[in-house]
């Protein structure tokens, strides 16, 4: 490596989130492990560590005085549970009751928000430190506080680090979420350029619900950068910096729009234009703008200006050279309507790709929005504690996700506790906190944990077993654990079974710094297999999560979501566009409903096969909705003031129809009920719409036409969804869906 290179490393390394996270952590454990050390305190190592780990675990996004706030309740939060099991330790009775009522009550707090969930399971994960640390001190006159003032003082420490990073580097989260957010806004425009392929024959539909999928990955990052502005936003003006990337958001919401919509069938304009380069010429432009839109993400990751490449001026000039070619072409004498139909539809795709484009370059200078534009953000977090306390009410009731993986938590740990006293295994609170970290709101979840625990702690074991043979040096021992905290927070979330073996690795070298860390190789093994199989038991039989027998709601739940979308549509096109707080938010809701679909089917077919018979019946009816959706997106994309016409009354017909159709069958599906095969007024309007004259302006046309598509819709989207109420028997050979 050259000398010149190592700058541009370390920035790399700086502009990663995981790295600057891990380096935080490093920070909190070099410095204990230091300290302890040269204090020859090493006995002090353990609990401090873990104090670390669960304050860690319990961090989210925030600004300094945020963070400082709620690691004050963190703490809070932490001091009472950690004397509370110093109290119910010697009481076990009194411990195998408090220990699921806590479980439950927790996890129940997650419903308030993200913030409280985070420092809910922070704060059980102490419980259980407190719980390991005590047993191993049981037999020792160690005053009882001790074990908890050292954990709280781990907590303390690292948080306080946290808030003092958070002052200084008070934007640095906003950056890294947006240049995430525009890298998965690459992949989905290079995802959706597949469509373009001018291939006949290909699978539409499967490609079509790749694209759902990679959608939830957009959707979700969309959110984590709102509420990462959100944050840095409050109540105040935004300065200058936040104001830049505010707009960046901004654009993100419009380049999404634009880039899920959808103005044809993609399989009908490969037929009607196989012998014109027309369809290729979209797909390269749309690559094009995938690639522009990974440079933005790297160019604000790195923090260096952004400069859109040329190619995609070259790409658009084609495209349009291409329709103007196919312009001055004689229609079919045949379809000639068809024709002229399809040509209207790739220009609409044409001055969609030229705004997207248009909205890539002005990234390279993102415009201050002005006093008069709507930059709020809507703010889901409680308002009182009243509307805490009546959010975590509603879900008071077996039929919420949340509360049946409460109550199944509750009911696993008071297993695990039950198992570790009948048969007074050495080391058995391990047992409760693999139960806590491997079992999940879903079986497919809980599943892949235990296997990635079990795997990852038997990788972990063996290599800590390693180290301790070949390097019997306590000093190098100390520095192999630290490594290993650093490699466990910085795999957590995308390779668990390595972070497994990390932080299996930490434990055993941590406590052999003041005892004998092969003592814990056996009772480790054992208590990590004992405590998997109590989750995966409890998630199999405790009010099982199978999404088939709650599919039609989520389903319910995307089809009024998009109705709502086309009511805010339809009144722009009356009252002129603007990007107001109400349409953004309809948009991201219909977002959101349309990703949880996509999330519940891949939740249902993880599950055992006799529970998803009607998985199949599922992804057809999201490949339905998603297409609605696109639809949606492209009349959304170009909306416009119009003037009234004849057409007019029409398309308000139309417009009531289509919404009073979607909200019908949300009740439908909600309620179970098969809903009636289309009836034809459907199909009566679209027909109507795509036949009105053409003295209708460019923009009126357009929506006609784009709402006609929308008309087209309803009925598939009704046979789909009564297949979904209804599935097929086991056996039956699935009808072909309707690609469109």
């Amino acid at each position: 490596m050259t000398p010149a290179s190592l700058p541009a490393l370390l920035r790399r390394l700086w502009a990663q989130d995981t790295f600057v996270y891990s380096l935080r952590v490093c920070i909190a454990l070099g410095t204990v492990m230091t300290l302890c050390w040269t204090q020859k305190r090493m006995e002090l190592v353990m609990p401090v560590f873990l104090g670390i780990i669960a304050c860690a675990l319990a961090e989210t996004d925030d600004n300094w005085r945020g963070r400082l706030r709620a690691l004050l309740a963190t703490l809070g939060c932490f001091a009472v549970a950690g004397f509370a099991v110093q109290w119910l330790f010697p009481r076990p009775l009194l411990f195998a009751l408090a220990l699921p009522l806590a479980a439950f009550c927790l996890t129940m707090l997650g419903a308030i928000g993200e913030r409280y969930r985070a420092i809910a399971q922070g704060t059980l994960i102490l419980a259980l430190y407190a719980a390991i640390g005590t047993e191993r001190l049981a037999s020792g006159d160690t005053a009882a506080w001790r074990e908890p003032v050292l954990l709280l003082s781990g907590a303390a420490w690292y948080g306080l680090l946290s808030v003092a990073w958070a002052a200084l580097f008070a934007h640095q989260p906003v950056q890294q979420n947006l240049a995430r957010l525009y890298q998965v806004l690459g992949d989905y425009l290079r995802l959706k350029s597949m469509l373009f392929e001018p291939v006949r024959g290909i699978d539409v539909e499967r490609r079509r619900m790749a694209l759902a999928r990679h959608n939830g990955e957009v959707v979700q990052a969309l959110n984590m950068a709102k509420e990462s502005l959100f944050r840095r936003l409050g109540g105040a003006p935004p300065q200058r910096r936040v104001g830049r990337y505010l707009s960046l958001y901004f654009i993100a919401q419009d380049v999404h729009e634009r880039a899920s919509s959808s103005h044809e069938a993609y399989g009908e304009l490969t037929d009607v234009f196989f012998h014109s380069d027309v369809m290729y010429r979209c797909q390269r432009l749309l690559a094009l703008q995938g690639r522009a839109c990974e440079d933005l993400a790297e160019a604000i990751r790195l923090r260096q200006p952004f400069e859109k490449r040329g190619g995609s001026l070259q790409a658009m000039a084609d495209l349009r050279a291409a329709l103007q070619y196919l312009r001055q072409q004689p229609a079919p004498q045949a379809d000639g309507e068809r024709w002229g139909r399809l040509l209207r539809s790739l220009q609409a795709l044409a001055d969609n790709l030229a705004a997207l484009d248009t909205q890539l370059v002005s990234a390279s200078h993102p415009p201050v929005r002005g006093a008069a534009d709507d930059s709020s953000l809507f703010d889901r977090s409680p308002r009182t504690v009243r509307d805490a306390l009546e959010r975590v009410r509603v879900q008071f009731t077996p039929a919420s996700a949340l509360f049946r993986h409460a109550l199944r938590l509750a009911l696993a740990l008071a297993a695990g506790f039950a198992v570790l006293h009948l048969i007074h295994m050495r080391q058995g609170y391990w047992i409760l906190l693999t139960t806590l970290f491997v079992c999940r709101p879903n079986y497919g979840d809980t599943r892949l944990r235990m296997v990635q625990r079990v795997a990852g702690t038997i990788g972990g074991l063996l290599a800590g077993w390693a180290l301790l043979q070949l390097f019997p040096s306590l000093l190098l021992q100390s520095v192999f654990a630290v490594v290993a905290g650093v490699a466990f927070f910085a795999t957590r979330t995308t390779r668990y079974a390595f972070a497994t073996g990390a932080i299996t690795l930490l434990v055993l070298l941590g406590f052999n710094q003041a005892g004998n860390g092969y003592d814990l190789i056996v009772p480790r093994l054992v208590d990590t297999v004992a405590g998997a199989l109590i989750a995966g038991a409890a998630v199999f039989l405790v009010l099982p999560d199978w999404q088939g027998r709650r599919l039609e709601k989520v389903a319910a739940q995307a089809v009024a979501a998009s109705a709502r979308y086309l009511q805010e549509i339809m009144s722009q096109y009356g009252s002129g566009k603007r990007d107001d707080l109400a349409y953004r938010l309809a948009r991201r809701n219909a977002h959101n409903a349309d990703a949880a679909l996509s999330t519940a089917l891949a939740n249902m077919v993880q599950a055992p096969s006799f529970f998803y018979r009607g998985a199949e019946a599922g992804i057809r009816f999201l490949v339905q909705s998603h297409t609605l959706l696109n639809y949606l997106s492209a009349l959304g994309a170009h909306r416009h003031a119009l003037p009234g016409d004849a057409g007019q009354a029409l398309v308000e017909r139309a417009a009531a129809f289509v919404v009073g159709s979607l909200e019908d069958l949300a009740l439908q599906l909600a309620a179970h009920q098969a809903p009636a095969a289309e009836d034809g007024e459907a199909l009566g309007l679209a027909q109507a719409l795509e036949q009105l004259p053409e003295e209708s302006d460019e923009t009126g046309r357009r929506m006609q036409i784009q709402l006609a598509l929308i008309c087209r819709m309803i009925g598939p989207l009704r046979n789909r969804a009564a297949r979904l109420v209804t599935p097929p028997a086991a056996g039956a050979v699935p009808a072909t869906a309707d690609a469109r």
